[in-house]
C-alpha cells in the first residue's frame, strides 16, 4: 500500500516499527500488514531512528492543488464582465446569448494584432498579421 497515512495512524506505525527493532517481529510480518516493500520499510526505519518524537507518516502537499493563478483568475474574471456588459447592452443586437456576436467581434480584434518573428539577438526581423497568415496557410479557400 502506497498510501500509509490513509490505512494506518501514526502510533500504530511507530508501534510495529519499534516492535521490529526490539525484535520481537520479524521485518516480512510487518510489511505484509503494511502492504510495504523492503525499500519502503527500511526508510520508515530510519526516519523514526532520526527523530522519533516527530516520526509521522502523514502527507502534506507543498503546492495545492487544482488552483489557478491570481493572474489568470483575474484575467477570466475580466472576460465574462466583457461578456456580461455585451449581453446587457441595449444597442447591441443580442436577443439571447449569441456566440456569433462575441466570435466576430474576438475575430475584429485578433486580425488586428500582428505576429513578430525574433532574430536570435530579440530584434524584430518581420511581421505579419494573423488574417494574412491564416490566408496563406488555409487549404481549400
Amino acid at each position: 500500500m502506497k498510501q500509509l497515512h490513509k490505512k494506518f495512524t501514526d502510533f500504530q506505525i511507530k508501534d510495529l516499527l519499534t516492535r521490529y527493532l526490539k525484535k520481537k517481529v520479524e521485518r516480512e510480518e510487518i510489511q505484509k500488514v503494511l502492504g510495504i516493500k523492503k525499500t519502503r520499510f527500511f526508510a520508515l526505519v530510519k526516519r523514526l531512528k532520526d527523530d522519533p518524537e516527530n516520526f509521522s507518516v502523514l502527507y502534506s502537499r507543498r503546492i495545492p492543488t487544482r488552483t489557478i493563478s491570481k493572474a489568470i483568475e483575474t484575467n477570466i474574471i475580466k472576460e465574462l464582465n466583457t461578456e456580461k456588459d455585451l449581453i446587457q447592452a441595449k444597442e447591441v443586437p443580442i436577443k439571447w446569448y449569441n456566440y456569433s456576436y462575441i466570435r466576430d467581434i474576438l475575430k475584429m480584434i485578433i486580425t488586428r494584432r500582428y505576429l513578430f518573428l525574433l532574430s536570435s539577438t530579440g530584434q524584430r526581423q518581420m511581421a505579419f498579421t494573423l488574417a494574412s497568415l491564416r490566408e496563406k496557410y488555409t487549404i481549400g479557400k
